[in-house]
């Protein structure tokens, strides 16, 4: 069994026969978001690991190999024959996997997608869609925007409030409790956007592959394990992850332990290049745990690709100088270089630029722009009568049908409260409906998803 280099499911075998939980996994969970290299939620049962080759036998690991190593190998090439190359393998990876297929399309107003738009060239089998949040800014623009230069049919959806509940049993058995239930907004429309097509083309991780992690090269390893920590704890993430520690009575305290461990696998990425080095760690040890845990939404309906995961792009990028990698250059030059239409679409991180004009976006002359920005959002706010909705968790957990749910899944669960105590519980959704719901989202999102583990997985 071959694992590729970003695998885009799980895979799982026994390492035991003892189906304990793994409580210390969990804190980590809890704290992140995602279970950190081998770890799952029992100590009998653990993940393959990527870029490795397995002999398994009666669902236990008898040998294993790591077959590729992530590294950064800069070639002396100039700018225009890394994108060149890159529109290349790009178009290689595209036009392999789709040919004769009806293809579904996710839009959004950023680059990944665009690309793929660009790749696509004017095929006549493509299905385009956006979706927004109900009460917020209207994020489809952008789709409709690049479906009118391209001609491909456009779908507009609209998730609604509170639909998590009508799915998240559902959701709960696709990603096995593997992530929380946040993020995948999909789960909405899933019925709705299948039917477009035959087969998903994704545009997962091209911001990471493609962009610098905002560091400087040379960041020390000490400074780097700061950095990385910064990026991989959520708010409120390591207050309850050190509550369920003590509660389980683990030895130890829970920051030494995720910083053993974190410290461990940085030291193993032989890469000195700190941009690359995180971009290893983040494409090992994040990718698969998270990006992948709720791509199972899609692929259960139909087949998946996923360009930026492929093996080749993944290669491709240990070559390429950071230089040209940092600020999104390469997608950039490529969308010029495609169709020009497609640049002279705003870009949403710096609306209304385009990928012309972006670069100005800092400039003094911009200001007015911005504050044009921000009073139509709180005009908007006063019209609508109630606080626009910009992040997944608002449309799941505010608001009072919302909150019935929520506390219906925290609080009368009996599996869940032998796992997790009801103080613990009630102490962290207490702090999110009366402290700072934005700081205490995470912890009340990753105590949901331990409840329906509880429930459903258990």
């Amino acid at each position: 069994m071959k694992i590729p280099i970003i695998p885009v499911n799980q895979t799982f075998v026994k390492k035991g026969r003892s189906a304990s939980l793994n409580y210390k996994a969990i804190c980590i969970f809890a704290a992140t978001g995602f279970f950190l290299e081998k770890d799952t939620y029992f100590n009998d049962l653990e993940a393959l690991q990527p870029a490795t080759e397995y002999s398994v036998e009666d669902d236990f690991v008898k040998s294993e190999k790591t077959y590729w190593k992530w590294h950064y190998s800069p070639r002396d090439i100039s700018f225009k024959q890394a994108s060149e190359e890159f529109a290349q393998l790009f178009e290689k990876i595209t036009f392999e996997n789709l040919r004769n297929k009806k293809i579904i399309l996710p839009l959004s107003g950023g680059l990944d997608s665009r690309t793929q738009a660009a790749a696509l060239g004017t095929s006549s089998e493509v299905n385009c869609y956006s979706y927004k949040f109900a009460n917020s800014f209207d994020e489809t623009k952008y789709g409709k925007e690049i479906c009118n230069v391209k001609n491909f049919p456009f779908h507009e959806f609209e998730i609604p409030k509170g639909y998590l509940w009508k799915v998240i049993d559902k959701l709960s058995l696709i990603n096995q409790c593997y992530a929380d239930f946040t993020h995948p907004r999909q789960m909405a429309v899933i019925n709705e956007i299948k039917d477009l097509g035959n087969i998903f083309y994704l545009g997962h991780w091209g911001d990471v592959l493609f962009d610098d992690m905002g560091i400087s090269d040379n960041v020390s390893p000490d400074e780097l394990i700061e950095v990385l920590w910064k990026k991989i704890i959520k708010s409120g993430g390591l207050e309850l992850a050190e509550a369920l520690w003590i509660h389980w009575g683990l030895d130890g305290n829970f920051r030494e332990y995720l910083n053993e461990r974190i410290s461990r696998l940085l030291s193993s990425l032989e890469i000195e290049n700190a941009n690359s080095r995180l971009r290893a760690f983040k494409s090992m040890y994040w990718a698969p745990r998270w990006t992948s845990a709720n791509l199972n939404i899609f692929s259960n309906n139909h087949s998946i690709v996923l360009p930026y995961y492929d093996d080749a792009m993944c290669k491709f990028i240990c070559t390429i100088p950071e230089k040209y990698l940092a600020a999104r250059k390469i997608q950039i030059e490529y969308i010029k270089m495609k169709d020009q239409r497609l640049a002279e679409i705003p870009w949403q991180s710096f609306e209304p630029l385009n990928l012309f004009t972006y670069k100005s976006f800092s400039k003094k002359s911009r200001l007015p722009v911005r504050a044009y920005k921000k009073v139509k959002r709180i005009l908007k706010q006063k019209i609508s009568g109630e606080k626009l909705t910009t992040r997944n968790w608002e449309i799941q957990f505010k608001g009072e049908s919302n909150d019935l749910e929520l506390k219906k899944y925290l609080f009368e669960n009996d599996k869940f409260s032998n796992l997790v105590s009801v103080k613990i519980v009630k102490k962290f959704y207490d702090k999110f409906k009366n402290e700072n719901e934005v700081k205490y989202s995470h912890p009340v999102s990753m105590l949901l998803t331990m409840s329906l583990f509880s429930k459903n997985i258990l």
